[in-house]
């Protein structure tokens, strides 16, 4: 039999009518909205398009139940947020997205709000912040309990519509609805010059049309419908990958599909979109059971319920395998009634909807598709590889998410992504040219294999996956190919093209990666493998079918770091780019023309051992840098053995690390070592005493940006390895209202005030110095107060007064000897600046032995 070819063009009527525009945006979820009117407001005069499959409102965004996750606690901080989002992503993460998403992040979702958008807040007023699988805080803002997306869709469809403008050739936001987008249109130079769509309606623009726009922004969300079950919508059938493969643009990472462990199980014989029952529900304390009503997650994570999406799946579907079962069970019948109807209405309404009452039985469950990691190569910027064509959000792979996207990422990445489009687009201004025929030969599939589609994606290539099961379903994809009949063109037809074009490249890249890693799990592969598979698998539509190039994930990167060593300081929270550069800042210092007397008195080829050994008592940090530092700085020609972890407390005496390899790379190495070794330590052993001072009280040690420039990320890290917490990483991630603030304002009400009008959602902190300036602050509403230079029985007092109606720090003025005394008032933190402006280097040296 001979099988057509994937088309590069979807057959289609010459466009009826055309309309102009200087952008058009495909999709109408949290990226494409967020696009439109950011672009709007950069660009004033702009006239910018807005094409939705069904109505504005509709989409995966509404659907989206958990929440937001931001870093919008003081107690919180960027880099832990990097830290939880990159152990999720497996080892595929890009760091610097990762590190671009935490950051202007908290940024982003204000201005969010801004836009009209409510979350749900305590009755004091700060946002109600909760925790989901994967975070190690509680950094998730939701809106209506679990109905954060329809919240974000509301306003942001609200915002468009207040957009929209007053005549036919008026800037603005238009909005076309009910259409789907076919193909892009490109010019003679093969840059993006629009599109050409299909609108489902009646009127002056009904069928075919083009739209002609200087960029194109592909934000059209996920493609879950190529499974049987999915949690997406009717409409998430991949129809912007599929347009990016036919339009010559790279698609990454297509085997990372997420599926979420706990959809409502619907029997056997379900299909389409199926209930979410959101991972906040574990958030708040239910947990998994088997048939027997017993826990299984326990042993499997230190998180346990509360592991990252792909843990827990798999861990399902172990237990269902173990047990025959086709499903399992969430327990949360200890959240009674009132919980349940306040915090999780719709997930409690939609349960009942299906004949189960949470308040009383557990609720059935099982993995469904949910989420595509992989979609459309991009830039931080989100160019992909065509010119004029943009891509964001769920369709887009920026790096954010790996192999697996850590829960409550998505819409932020939206946010944050979409943002940084609409810069780009204001600041380029394309030119295209005129749309030109290219020649691709053009092709549509028969709507009536879709189901049989679906049905053998789900068997061979869902959770679960092997070499036998992925062959089968390529088979039958390929078989699904061929067609007795023309096929006409349709809405159905196109769809249905898409959908065997995404499952196509899907399956292809499934079983190619021969490993487990985050979201794909093959069980003819069990275990995750960096030496051959720490990469991404690339693939583009050509006219001989679909290509594929495996690339390193460290390819494009600038460092020549060890994998382990980058993936190391990725996990710690730190950017391995910004180290390497520190680095090479202190090697170009140290030794610009090399080191002398180590080149006049070491013949070349030497080498030796060198122990790095403490000789004072204290609490090691920094040792993954200094791993970098002596990679780096002998091109890898060193080998380390670490002899003790960061956090670790060490004696006097104790060999931190061996290092192997030529002399004169060691000793050029040595001083860069050191420096930041004996520095890191020594913040870490600072903080431990302060931290082993208050242990008990229920207070935390906390540090402040008194750092040196530069090295904040550094010192801040090496604080939580002494056991403390990090305050504010940057002058944006919170409001700090000093006396010089409340003097200019006019009082420290008005200040507070001001800061509120100014920035509503912002985090934000005031500092007093006088116990009558608390009330005040209390009545506007304030979250934290930090109490400067009280005297301990004026602490006592502040702890009295506001009686857990804000959390309360201790600044200035503090030593170890009072510490304790300070804590046991019952304040929250102790802030201490000396931790990272003046803590005593710790003794480190470096033995050499054998030369």
């Amino acid at each position: 039999m001979t099988y057509p070819p994937l088309p590069r063009r979807l057959t289609a009527p010459d466009p009826g009518w055309t309309v102009h525009a200087d952008l058009v945006v495909v999709g109408s979820g949290v990226a494409g909205l967020t696009v439109a009117l950011r672009y709007a407001r950069l660009v004033p005069g702009a006239r910018v398009l807005v094409v939705t499959k069904d109505v504005l409102s509709a989409g995966s965004t509404r659907w989206a139940q958990g929440g937001i996750a931001a870093v919008l606690d003081p107690a919180d901080s960027a880099a832990e947020h990097m830290r939880d989002t990159l152990t999720a992503g497996a080892g595929l993460c890009d760091a610097t997205a990762v590190r671009m998403l935490v950051t202007e992040g908290p940024d982003a979702l204000r201005r969010l709000m801004d836009s009209g958008a409510r979350f749900d807040r305590e009755p004091g007023g700060g946002l109600q912040l909760t925790r989901e699988g994967g975070h190690r805080r509680d950094r998730i803002v939701h809106a209506g309990g679990d109905a954060t997306g329809a919240e974000v869709q509301r306003a942001l469809v609200a915002a468009v519509r207040a957009a929209e403008p007053a005549g036919p050739r008026a800037p603005g936001i238009e909005v076309i609805e009910h259409a789907l987008v076919l193909d892009l249109l490109t010019d003679a130079a093969g840059a993006a010059c629009g599109v050409t769509l299909h609108v489902m309606g009646e009127g002056a623009r009904d069928g075919v049309g083009a739209v002609r726009a200087a960029a194109v922004v592909l934000a059209t969300g996920g493609m879950g419908q190529v499974y049987a079950a999915t949690t997406n919508p009717l409409v998430s059938t991949g129809d912007g990958v599929a347009l990016a493969l036919r339009a010559g643009a790279v698609v990454s990472d297509l085997e990372f599909v997420q599926f979420h462990p706990t959809v409502l199980w619907l029997g056997e014989h379900s299909t389409g979109q199926q209930p979410l029952i959101s991972e906040a529900v574990r958030g708040e304390g239910a947990v998994l059971i088997d048939a027997a009503g017993e826990r299984f997650m326990a042993g499997v994570h230190e998180l346990a319920d509360l592991a990252p999406r792909d843990v827990v799946a798999k861990a399902i579907m172990r237990r269902m395998l173990e047990t025959g079962a086709d499903h399992v069970h969430l327990d949360a019948r200890h959240f009674g009634e009132e919980k349940w109807r306040t915090r999780f209405p719709t997930i409690h309404a939609i349960c009942l909807e299906h004949g189960v009452d949470p308040v009383r039985e557990p609720i059935p469950v099982a993995p469904a598709a949910h989420y595509a990691s992989g979609g459309v190569r991009t830039d931080l910027d989100g160019h992909t590889g065509v010119p004029g064509l943009y891509a964001c959000g769920e369709v887009a792979c920026t790096g954010v998410h790996g192999a697996n996207r850590l829960a409550s990422n998505s819409l932020l990445e939206g946010l944050v992504f979409a943002e940084r489009i609409a810069a780009d687009l204001a600041a380029a201004r394309h030119r295209p040219g005129e749309p030109v025929d290219d020649g691709r030969a053009a092709g549509l599939a028969d709507p009536r294999v879709r189901p049989r589609v679906q049905a053998r994606m789900s068997a061979g290539a869902g959770v679960l996956r092997g070499g036998r099961s992925l062959r089968e379903v390529r088979q039958a994809l390929l078989d699904a190919r061929w067609t007795p009949v023309a096929v006409q063109p349709c809405t159905e037809a196109w769809e249905t093209t898409n959908l065997l074009t995404v499952a196509t490249a899907l399956v292809t890249a499934a079983a190619a990666r021969e490993e487990t890693r985050g979201s794909h799990w093959r069980e003819d592969f069990p275990e995750r493998d960096d030496t051959w598979w720490l990469g991404h698998l690339d693939m583009t539509l050509a006219e001989e079918g679909l290509t594929m190039n495996y690339r390193r994930h460290d390819e494009d990167r600038a460092t020549t770091l060890p994998r382990q060593t980058e993936a190391e300081l990725a996990d710690a929270g730190l950017d391995p780019a910004a180290v390497v550069a520190l680095i090479d800042a202190a090697l170009a210092e140290d030794s610009p023309e090399g080191d002398v007397t180590t080149l006049a008195t070491i013949p070349a080829g030497q080498t030796a051992t060198g122990d790095v050994v403490a000789r004072k008592d204290g609490v090691v940090a920094g040792l993954p840098v200094a791993e970098a530092a002596f990679a780096r700085l002998s091109d890898g020609r060193l080998t380390v053995e670490r002899r003790a972890k960061d956090g670790d407390r060490v004696a006097a005496g104790d060999v931190l690390m061996t290092v192997t390899g030529p002399v004169r790379d060691l000793l050029t190495a040595e001083r860069t070592v050191l420096n930041l070794l004996t520095h890191l330590s020594g913040i870490a052993t600072e903080t431990g005493r302060w931290v082993r001072a208050v242990e008990g009280t229920g207070a935390r040690v906390r540090d402040s940006r008194k750092t040196l420039p530069g090295l904040r990320a550094l010192a801040k890290y090496a604080v939580r390895c002494g056991g403390g917490a990090n305050h504010r990483m940057s002058l944006s991630d919170a409001a700090l209202i000093k006396d010089n603030h409340v003097v200019a304002a006019g009082g420290v009400a008005e200040a507070f005030r001001a800061v509120r009008r100014a920035y509503p959602g912002l985090p934000i902190e005031v500092e007093v110095d006088r116990l009558d300036q608390i009330e005040p602050l209390l009545a506007e509403g304030a979250e934290e107060i930090l109490l400067d230079n009280f005297t301990v029985d004026d602490l006592a007092r502040a702890v009295r007064l506001v009686g857990g109606r804000a959390r309360l720090e201790s600044s200035g003025g503090l030593t170890l000897a009072v510490a304790r005394e300070v804590a046991a008032t019952g304040v929250d933190f102790l802030a201490v600046g000396a931790l990272t402006h003046s803590a005593p280097a710790l003794d480190i040296a470096l033995d050499l032995r054998g030369a």
